[in-house]
């Protein structure tokens, strides 16, 4: 077990069971073990892979589509945010891809929502000279248009995850069985937000809530409506039932409760509950099909003439086996459809 662990199970013993959410929040977010707090977890050497350390086309796509978008709203000046940046690749590609845009760089203001201190320390370095600001949240940045990217990020926000039972719900929770972390459930519960996410599961079903995605869209949303647009790519579906939740040591699945802190911890995003709390105009497309409406596959035949590499990255990112079908990207602009999505669409648009 690791040092956290052993903070955990001492917090259980004294205090009883703690929901899912806090369990996540615990091992990512601890301010002495947490698993985001005391390392860089990405790449090859790290414990997972994202888009962006695939490959540079992935980070070229995304800033062509955002360059495009500030030259379709009028080329005035932005805010580029991005949230949950990793070690900083997909900002310095989406800048690298961006640089012979006329007047890009000289309109948008760089900001990154970040909490690691180490990750910190390698987005720094990757985007050298670049001013950047960082934030805390995604509340904290700057009011007005923006064009914000998050890649992988909502899917590591904390969920709940509860079962219907009768008229109520039973969320399940970490408890401890001969000393060990275990999962159980407590006494079912009225939980009217679930009743309003969830109408008509069956008995029986297992669902998962992420409470913190709703107030960021809300943040989001505020400033798209000023101007810009979102973009917003992670794994999931739109329904939001079975479990998801899932853990990654050394690129391999192992089990959540196994060394709290020392493996990343992320569940499927519904992307159905992120629309329905932006209240904008929407797209949302397969990442796959989203780069090739880009152009991706031009640019990585381009590429493949002088780097090796180029097609088993193209299909990585792309082929419905890989990232191309399981992976969604969500695109939110209160002005105008956004590209690489063929649909816009104002179904489940809030009236404020």
């Amino acid at each position: 077990m690791s040092e956290l662990g052993d903070i955990v199970r001492r917090q259980i013993s004294l205090s009883g069971p703690i929901n899912i959410a806090d369990y996540m929040t615990l091992c990512l977010q601890h301010p002495q073990h947490g698993y985001y707090i005391t390392r860089d977890p990405f790449g090859a050497a790290g414990d997972f892979t994202t888009a962006p350390e695939i490959s540079q086309i992935f980070g070229e796509m995304i800033g062509l589509a955002l360059a495009q978008i500030w030259q379709d709203q009028g080329g005035g000046e932005m805010v580029l945010a991005e949230a949950g940046p990793g070690r900083g690749t997909l900002m310095a590609d989406i800048l690298h891809a961006t640089a012979r845009v006329p007047g890009f760089h000289s309109a948008i203001q760089v900001h990154l929502v970040e909490t690691s201190p180490v990750l910190r320390t390698r987005q720094r370095e990757a985007l050298h000279p670049r001013p950047v600001t960082w934030h805390d949240s995604v509340g904290d940045l700057p009011d007005g248009p923006v064009l914000f990217v998050a890649n992988e990020f909502f899917d590591a926000l904390p969920i709940r995850q509860f079962v219907r039972q009768g008229r109520g719900w039973a969320e399940r929770a970490v408890g401890l069985q001969d000393g060990a972390l275990s999962f159980g459930l407590l006494p079912a519960s009225t939980q009217p937000v679930l009743d309003d996410l969830f109408a008509g599961v069956p008995e029986g079903t297992l669902v998962e809530w992420c409470p913190a995605a709703a107030p960021i869209l809300h943040d989001i949303a505020a400033r798209v409506r000023q101007g810009g647009a979102a973009l917003i790519l992670d794994y999931g579906a739109r329904d939001g039932t079975g479990d998801t939740l899932q853990a990654l040591r050394a690129q391999a699945p192992v089990n959540p409760l196994a060394t709290p802190g020392e493996a990343d911890l992320t569940a499927h995003v519904n992307f159905g509950h992120l629309i329905r709390a932006a209240g904008l105009p929407h797209g949302i497309e397969d990442q796959g099909a989203f780069l090739e409406l880009l152009g991706i596959t031009a640019r990585a035949q381009q590429l493949a003439r002088h780097h090796t590499g180029i097609a088993a990255a193209h299909r990585r990112l792309t082929h419905p086996q890989e990232m191309g079908t399981l992976f969604k990207v969500l695109g939110l602009s209160a002005h105008a459809p956004l590209p690489g999505f063929r649909n816009f669409t104002t179904k489940g648009v809030q009236v404020r």
